[in-house]
């Protein structure tokens, strides 16, 4: 497959020497153009330089507005030429240029005389231009000719105008939507392309009436459709139907399943496979609906033409994801598949049979599958790889042929996405599967020997790093990683000392011989390296004395960073020109992205603090320090999170209110970031008055007013509440503003001295359980669950009632908890019926919580939920579930 690629590279790069349009230029192209002037016209030469115009165009080469208007203006002096290929490159080069309004009316008349004409050519290409230059002023006049258009015998032309009432229905719906019967009456057209055309234009312009579109298709499907292009197009709406109405359709009977399951005995084949397509889309299909479909494909499968054997077995792959036993029956024709010509098909084949295979056949299977990776590309064997991890997660007791399987193909000639796929399935059968771990890391232990990839050989080693210490003989491993400090980069040699001080801590017997090996590496010629090796002799103890390792060491090496690297950096930033020591302590943990950016309607300044702080840390230190320097909330403690900015009121009102929850351990503090937008006005004395009657968990405590809020300057006015200790206390709360109005003398400057009392109805405010929650991630979940003490965990399953899809399932737990996603998990792949996601965070009193949250959906899309959760408190545990249940 690899060659014919080249070969076509090849092909193409002899191309390009002899293309007709090497090296031309814009300005010598528009130098050829006078040739449109001349009295007496070259339509073959006029040709060739409209195609270097179009090929200029075409290329991105812009024209300038003079330039432009000069070669439309040359261009429509063709139109006296009645050589009919000139004309329709006249009629391209138009609809390329797109002319202004005023030019427009150069070529109209030329156009609308065209439109009219005896030649037909002339008159479908008429329409297409006329609809693509023009305005809705214009169309009103020609709209009478459109209309005709579609109805006309000559199908080229009607096609023309369908096709242009499509584009105008863009722009100018209130035109378009008046040709309904015109476009009815073409709907019966006995011209396969017309009647196709007709269907989409009509289904566009009911589009957003559900009766009218669901009537649409059942006066279609009673037979009155010839054209297979305009079958296909009516399977399609009558699917779109079927999803529409599922909900009101709660019997099981389907509309239109009937059509669509008569559709799989037309003569046409794609409206064959359309309709099976369908069926096997549909929401919530049962083996008794699929049969029909699955039927049909299994006889496409030994079709003589590849195209048909592609569809057919691309559908049976989707299927086979959720329906696998449905598509057992097609097994045997499968197989044969396996030695097609076509590497696609054979790909296809070989992941549907590893999708619906039983445990019998697997190494029938792996056999033929040996003989066939040989022969595809890279992207194909992917495939392959990922079908055969699903294969082994479903057959573990088959771990061993598969295992070997991978390590074979891994020695082999790949590219590195080939290669990673392999890895990455490797270390996931070596996670899940426990009797696979020691074999598995042999084999990636042989892999690091030749491997040419950094990337690779770094993950292999720190993942040997991890398992490796696990295994009953952790020494045999010591050579392969040693070897990579001799034989490798610097990167690489840098991660195998951090694996080897794995080791050394880990396991006790081995720690003298890894100090023996550390200190080798300290007369390494990269700085890096010699750092790490220093690094880990001082934490290990260079004495090389068998003791226990310390728990703070293994905590050190083995302990994800529950730190965001970007809050990191800006500590270290800060730090490097301070005499102060650094503490890692002092860093913020929570993902923020600029909390202190406050929402603005257009035209108003920010309001708040003032410019929002470049860094999460710089922003949580900002409010830290507002509030301490406040009396009335100095003495509430550390800050333990501050939310987003919540919109009070509508954008463009007279006053714009946000607020900003700050949460403490005892308390909650609501900062309202107020902005007055009227000139004539001065605000005095503004205060916030909160109803707490739908909190009763919450007392207010403090409340600091703002003394005065002139026009475009933000101001803050703060209300205190006290809340139970431990508790994660949840309430909506009533806000209303109240001032005292000032008018201002827009001359001077200057307020009245008597002022209004006026008060601003402002929306709800809710305090939720997400917001004890900061969201801080573990770089490795694996390892931050398995240092959490087991007694700490609680598990509970809970029913999450009907869901549009697993996607809206997870996103709106995630949402509820306000946890930090963590490896990606927080993405649902397609067509998915289970998932896995895993959260981290940390709750109220610095409590770090992980959750493993374990998804499934039936065929009534009911969602079921299973919820693991470790904690370093067994309340937070607990207070995690009641949040779930509540």
């Amino acid at each position: 497959m690899a060659q014919p690629f080249a070969k076509k590279d090849d092909d193409r790069d002899e191309e390009a020497e002899y293309s007709p349009f090497l090296g031309i230029e814009k300005g010598a192209v528009l130098q050829e153009a006078r040739v449109f002037h001349d009295p007496q016209l070259d339509p073959r030469r006029c040709s060739q330089v409209i195609t270097k115009l179009l090929y200029l165009l075409n290329q991105g080469e812009t024209f300038t507005k003079i330039e432009a208007t000069e070669v439309f203006f040359a261009v429509t002096k063709l139109f006296q030429s009645r050589d009919i290929g000139l004309r329709r490159m006249v009629y391209l080069m138009i609809k390329e240029i797109s002319p202004s309004s005023d030019e427009v009316i150069m070529v109209t008349s030329s156009l609308m005389k065209d439109m009219t004409s005896r030649t037909d050519v002339y008159r479908a290409n008429a329409i297409r231009v006329l609809c693509r230059i023009t305005d809705g002023t214009l169309l009103a006049q020609i709209e009478r000719y459109l209309k005709q258009a579609i109805v006309d015998k000559n199908p080229v032309v009607a096609s023309a105008a369908l096709v242009s009432g499509i584009h105008i229905l863009q722009t100018n719906p209130e035109i378009v939507k008046r040709w309904s019967n015109e476009v009815q009456e073409a709907v019966q057209s006995r011209a396969a392309l017309v009647q196709f055309h007709a269907l989409a234009l009509l289904h566009q312009i009911r589009q957003n009436d559900r009766l009218a579109v669901s009537k649409l298709v059942t006066s279609l499907t009673r037979g009155t459709v010839r054209s297979p292009l305009a079958q296909c197009q009516l399977v399609r709406y009558a699917s779109q139907v079927i999803r529409e109405s599922a909900n009101n359709f709660q019997t099981g009977e389907r509309p239109f399943y009937d059509y669509l399951e008569s559709c799989l005995r037309h003569k046409a084949e794609m409206v064959i496979l359309e309709a099976a397509r369908a069926i096997t889309e549909l929401s919530g299909v049962t083996n008794r609906e699929l049969t029909p479909a699955i039927t049909v494909l299994q006889l496409f499968l030994s079709s003589s033409k590849p195209v048909l054997r592609f569809a057919a077995v691309r559908t049976l792959n989707k299927v086979a994801m959720t329906h696998p036993m449905a598509v057992t029956n097609c097994n045997i024709d499968m197989e044969s598949l396996i030695s097609d010509q076509n590497r696609s098909i054979a790909t296809l084949a070989i992941t549907t049979l590893l999708k619906t295979g039983n445990e019998s056949s697997v190494d029938r299977l792996m056999k033929q599958i040996t003989n066939f990776m040989s022969d595809i590309a890279d992207e194909f064997k992917i495939v392959v790889v990922e079908a055969i991890r699903s294969l082994c997660m479903k057959f573990p007791l088959k771990y061993r042929s598969l295992m070997n399987f991978l390590s074979n193909i891994l020695r082999e000639e790949g590219g590195f996405e080939y290669k990673k796929a392999i890895v990455d399935s490797i270390v996931i059968l070596i996670r899940d599967i426990q009797e696979a771990k020691e074999i598995g890391l042999l084999h990636l232990c042989e892999f690091i020997e030749d491997c040419e990839f950094t990337y690779l050989s770094t993950q292999i080693l720190h993942f040997l790093g991890i398992e490796g210490p696990k295994t009953s003989d952790p020494g045999k491993f010591i050579r392969y990683i040693y070897n990579r400090v001799h034989l490798e980069n610097a990167t690489v040699r840098a991660c195998a000392v951090s694996t080897l001080a794995k080791f050394g801590a880990m396991v006790d017997s081995l720690k003298p011989r890894i100090l023996v090996l550390l200190r080798r590496c300290l007369l390494d010629s990269d700085d890096e390296v010699r750092d790490r090796a220093t690094l880990y002799l001082n934490s290990l103890g260079g004495d090389g004395s068998v003791v226990e390792t310390d728990n703070d060491v293994k905590g050190f090496l083995f302990g994800s960073l529950d730190i965001p690297l970007v809050n990191l950096e800006t500590s270290l930033r800060n730090y490097e020109p301070s005499d102060q020591p650094f503490d890692i302590t002092s860093v913020p943990k929570e993902i923020k992205a600029q909390p202190l950016a406050e929402k603005k309607a257009p035209g108003k300044k920010p309001i708040g603090l003032g410019a929002p702080p470049t860094a999460p840390s710089a922003a949580v230190d900002a409010y830290d320090r507002l509030l301490s320097s406040i009396p009335e909330f100095a003495s509430y403690g550390k800050l333990f999170k501050s939310s987003a900015p919540v919109e009070l009121t509508e954008a463009e009102t007279e006053y714009a209110v946000n607020v900003v929850k700050h949460i403490f351990d005892h308390h909650v503090v609501f900062q309202y970031n107020c902005t007055n937008t009227i000139p004539e006005q001065l605000l005095e004395n503004v205060t916030v008055v909160v109803d707490a009657s739908e909190a009763e968990e919450f007392s207010e405590v403090a409340s600091k007013p703002l003394k005065s809020l002139p026009c475009d300057s933000p101001g803050q006015t703060f209300v205190a509440f006290e809340k139970p200790d431990g508790v994660p206390a949840v309430g909506k709360f009533s806000n209303v503003l109240k001032f005292v109005v000032k008018e201002v003398d827009p001359a001077s400057g200057e307020a009245e001295e008597d002022g209004v009392e006026d008060e601003y109805q402002l929306e709800d405010l809710e305090v939720v359980a997400a917001d004890y929650m900061q969201k801080v991630g573990v770089s490795n979940f694996r390892n931050a669950w398995e240092s959490m003490d087991p007694e700490c965990e609680r598990v509970d399953e809970y029913g999450l009632g009907p869901r549009e899809s697993l996607t809206e399932a997870v996103n709106a737990v995630i949402n509820l908890l306000g946890m930090q996603p963590c490896e990606g998990t927080e993405a649902v792949p397609s067509n998915s019926r289970s998932h896995t996601c895993l959260l981290s965070g940390v709750f109220i009193g610095n409590v770090k919580v992980l959750v493993r949250l374990s998804f499934g959906i039936s065929g009534q899309n009911d969602v079921a939920m299973k919820l693991a959760v470790r904690s370093e408190d067994e309340n937070v545990s607990n207070t995690i579930h009641e949040i779930v249940a509540g």
